[in-house]
């Protein structure tokens, strides 16, 4: 473990750099200085570790696993945050924690009242935890796996639920570096593109690490509904947006196999689905009862809005507090779908919805015809017994979770809505909900009780829950029954 976080707050010095040279460039020299301060003490800190400490030749237990992600993604918070802190931006530390917190579980959920007076070196730092949760710890945690004898293939599946990312390449160190190539590409190519577009070379970098990594983090107060006069750049959000929200596994299935064979996919076909169905429903009812005037204009927001929520990635282009009930129906669902399975998006995700799906059409089949063979079926493969078990157990965790998470932030007294799409927004690591929390909105009026408990919902909605919650089990800490 010790290894592994001297790892950790090494690369955590490093990717502070950028933001060291945006403080330079813009002549920010209090964050410069305690960008400086920090990064130099996590790599000696980082280099002592590895240098001194060696991993131990005795095979570690699977729960040892869950034990080190959940404390690197701890760690990192609480590292990062501390020129966050220190920079003034927040008044208090757990404000600089929750923002924080958020950037690393991709979450996108803001306390800075007004982005455009923030130093840009603090901004891009933010757009930079984003980058790191999306990928760069994920990646890096479950590379170290497999070389700290603990077994990371095992872990990856738990990790990404639903959706194993150890069948990209040969091995499981093939397969990560895949992912972390698309990663880099996409994350390139979308900054290009917004350039090309029209967007200055800063604010590009900013919104091309956030959006990416299904992150909701902007540079200014109105978020991406500053550039809403540029069609392009909308439109481009929305691709890549869709494509974040894919399963990254289909990546590696085109380049082995074709697209065709990764178009066949099942879950792609939902996926797209839903996209085109919440699009078009949503589109209509704004040009009905929204006062849209133009269809094409209608149908630009809600496509964006729809790839935002379901992707997770939280960013918005108009105040959809103000659209038809019916089009915000529409959102919430989406907001409690997620993305697909071994995306960087969070979420139930949509693998676990189709299951889901098909167990209810299974039970209302096998009451109607007790003795027919009913098996569910994913991309013409069966899905174990223990696979649905697992799916099931998952939702009901999912919906306690929430329950309970909203009774504890009611504590704050805001209204209903407000209070429950803050927990979801969380636990789904999207970073908007309606209401008080909606697209004008923050959660910089939530108490720090709230704050502490959203943060906690944050890295849990990111460790798939129970990798999270079953570290506060008697039976995890009991190395007999574990």
């Amino acid at each position: 473990m010790l290894h592994t976080f001297g790892i950790l707050l090494t690369a955590l010095g490093l990717s502070m750099f950028p933001a060291i040279g945006a403080a330079i460039v813009y002549h920010e020299s209090t964050p410069m200085r305690h960008f400086v301060a920090t990064a130099i003490a996590c790599m000696v800190a980082g280099m002592v570790i590895t240098r001194f400490v060696t991993p131990s030749p005795e095979k570690a237990k699977t729960r040892d696993g869950f034990l080190i992600v959940s404390l690197c993604w701890i760690l990192a918070t609480f590292v990062g945050s501390v020129p966050m802190y220190l920079s003034g931006c927040f008044p208090t530390y757990i404000d600089a924690f929750f923002e924080t917190c958020s950037g690393l579980t991709t979450t996108g959920a803001s306390v800075i009242d007004d982005l455009e007076s923030a130093p840009r070196s603090i901004l891009l730092w933010r757009s930079i935890t984003i980058w790191l949760g999306g990928a760069g710890i994920i990646l890096f945690t479950t590379f170290l796996l497999p070389f700290s004898n603990i077994e990371g293939s095992r872990m990856s599946g738990r990790h990404a639920t639903a959706g194993n990312i150890g069948n990209i390449g040969n091995t499981q160190a093939a397969s990560i570096q895949y992912l972390f190539r698309v990663y880099l590409t996409l994350t390139a190519a979308l900054t290009i593109c917004l350039k090309i577009f029209g967007m200055s070379l800063y604010d590009a970098l900013i919104h091309g690490l956030s959006v990416v990594a299904t992150g909701g983090f902007s540079s200014y107060n109105d978020g991406i509904a500053h550039f809403s006069g540029n069609s392009c750049i909308i439109w481009t959000f929305v691709v890549f947006m869709v494509i974040a929200g894919c399963n990254f596994n289909l990546y590696g299935t085109i380049l082995k196999k074709g697209i065709r064979k990764a178009l066949n996919n099942t879950e792609l076909k939902f996926y797209i689905s839903i996209i085109a169905v919440a699009t078009l429903l949503i589109s209509a009812d704004l040009f009905l009862k929204g006062g849209y005037i133009s269809p094409l204009r209608s149908l630009r927001d809600a496509a964006f809005q729809v790839t935002s929520i379901l992707s997770t990635t939280g960013q918005h282009t108009v105040n959809y507090n103000n659209w038809p009930t019916f089009a915000q129906m529409i959102l919430l669902c989406l907001m409690l779908t997620g993305a697909s399975s071994s995306s960087l998006g969070g979420g139930p995700k949509i693998l676990r919805i189709l299951v889901c799906l098909k167990m209810i059409r299974r039970v209302i089949v096998l009451k109607l015809h007790p003795n027919r063979v009913f098996t569910i079926t994913l991309n013409r493969l069966e899905v174990p017994q223990e696979t649905a078990t697992n799916i099931s157990n998952f939702m009901f965790l999912y919906i306690f979770t929430i329950a309970c998470g909203s009774i504890l932030i009611a504590f704050n007294g805001f209204d209903l809505m407000t209070t429950i799409s803050s927990v979801i927004s969380c636990v789904n690591n999207n970073g908007v909900g309606f209401n008080l929390v909606g697209p004008l909105h923050n959660f910089y009026a939530f108490s720090g009780f709230s704050k502490i408990v959203l943060s906690v919902l944050m890295i849990a909605g990111r460790l798939e829950l129970f990798t999270f919650f079953m570290l506060f089990s008697v039976h995890y800490w009991n190395p007999n029954k574990a």
